[in-house]
């Protein structure tokens, strides 16, 4: 069995009550020419197409706290999570688990969600995004939500949210090209994992295990910068105390960054996921495909992801575990 560990769909009530609610209609343009985003049969034909497979499930991009404020964003994260906890009751072949959404802008109110979705729904983790509204992840108002995540002992699954507005050079009114997209969102998860490590998040909460989207992004690339350049923290800084930070810290900032999860969804690159894996670890990587944003509706990301872990140089004990044995730990399947 091949279980997907990284997969959108928007659950039909949602879609409906979101289009209602968002006001850039930009950005969700292309989701409305997606049937497999939003056709559950759509959805099921494709994973019955790949013979031993299954999906699990998530919301897709906007992320809720995009969508409206945080006197609507809990209402949409119970219709989300109801509905997809439906789904998997209904095709638990097809679908083994959901990961619940969280209204992020509503922080009591993501954690109550997310007790509410894991204790009563079955949710087998969280999706969380990499900034709420331009909030860095390790403001205070956050920590309870990750906190509840380490006490469930399930995972969170970080996703980059990144958008035009955010420019590549101050001269400019938006970023041109899709770069906030292409080059945008490895940078900003990259970015939101620093924030986790140095603000000593896995010291705090030692046994929390979050999964980074696109394989840690530019994490295992740059591990020489990461590794000996951030050996050097402060060094290059006369306004902080970073110095005094990295003293603090009980490993390498290195070692913090390993400890993080990913999973495969490189949309079918061998060198990126060779990297990746040889940075991780076989135990900490999980596939995924984060079908169905391809030419195809989904099919090539996911042929493709299969055929490059096929086609790795690992054991066939690695190559199960990646597969199927990392996400059945990780989500107690």
């Amino acid at each position: 069995m091949r279980i997907d560990a990284y997969t959108h769909l928007f659950p039909s009530r949602y879609f409906h009550r979101m289009q209602e609610l968002v006001t850039n209609k930009g950005a969700i343009k292309r989701w409305l020419n997606l049937p497999t985003l939003w056709d559950v049969d759509a959805r099921r034909k494709m994973v019955d197409s790949f013979g031993d497979y299954q999906q699990v499930l998530a919301n897709s991009m906007p992320p809720l706290e995009f969508v409206a404020g945080p006197d609507k964003t809990p209402e949409l994260a119970r219709l989300a999570n109801d509905e997809f906890a439906e789904l998997v009751a209904k095709y638990s072949d097809q679908f083994p688990a959901f990961i619940a959404s969280l209204p992020m802008n509503n922080p009591d109110a993501a954690v109550e969600e997310a007790t509410r979705a894991i204790t009563q729904l079955g949710a087998r983790g969280v999706q969380i995004f990499t900034n709420v509204n331009d909030r860095p992840l390790d403001s205070p108002e956050y920590f309870a939500i990750f906190e509840t995540m380490a006490k469930h002992d399930l995972p969170i699954w970080l996703h980059p949210t990144r958008g035009p507005g955010f420019t590549d050079y101050k001269a400019e009114k938006k970023s041109k090209y899709e770069i906030w997209w292409t080059f945008g969102w490895p940078y900003e998860t990259s970015a939101a994992m620093s924030h986790i490590v140095f603000s000593q998040m896995f010291e705090r909460l030692p046994n929390l295990k979050i999964i980074t989207h696109h394989l840690g992004a530019m994490i295992p690339y740059f591990e020489g910068r990461v590794g000996p350049g951030w050996d050097q923290l402060g060094t290059r800084t006369d306004d902080e105390d970073y110095e005094g930070l990295l003293k603090s810290m009980k490993k390498r900032p290195i070692d913090y960054f390993r400890m993080f999860y990913a999973d495969t969804a490189l949309f079918g690159s061998a060198a990126g996921t060779e990297c990746g894996l040889k940075f991780f670890g076989a135990d900490k990587c999980v596939f995924a495909s984060d079908c169905p944003f391809d030419p195809e509706g989904g099919y090539e990301f996911i042929r493709e992801t299969i055929r490059v872990l096929n086609e790795l140089e690992v054991s066939e004990a690695d190559r199960k575990k990646l597969f199927e044995g990392n996400a059945r730990r990780l989500l107690k399947l």
